[in-house]
């Protein structure tokens, strides 16, 4: 559960965020934002679902999940492969983040 929620709130935040992107930088219509305000919406809410103890440890890992989301957001939707250097940091990052998720904690 934990790891599709954390796709899930990554699809939902890199769409949220595209759609001010597109608006701004792409000429896209104003309305563009109300479906995105509601994918931002919902990427606060899917992060809710994650099993921690704490949030902040919660919010640290999905960063790593976050960053594979828009390289792979880059590839599929933007259409720009990904170079070496791209799949090597989301790699560390992923690495990263399964530290800090599944790290042995006192209890």
């Amino acid at each position: 559960m934990t790891a599709l929620a954390y796709f899930a709130a990554a699809l939902a935040e890199i769409a949220g965020c595209f759609t001010f992107w597109a608006w701004l930088r792409l000429g896209k219509s104003v309305w563009w934002l109300l479906p995105g305000m509601a994918a931002l919406a919902l990427f606060a809410y899917l992060l809710t679902l994650v099993e921690a103890d704490h949030a902040g440890r919660t919010y640290a890992a999905y960063g790593g999940v976050y960053i594979l989301s828009a390289i792979l957001w880059l590839w599929i939707v933007e259409g720009a492969r990904p170079d070496l250097w791209d799949a090597l940091g989301a790699a560390v990052c992923l690495a990263g983040a399964a530290i800090i998720l599944f790290g042995p904690r006192p209890v």
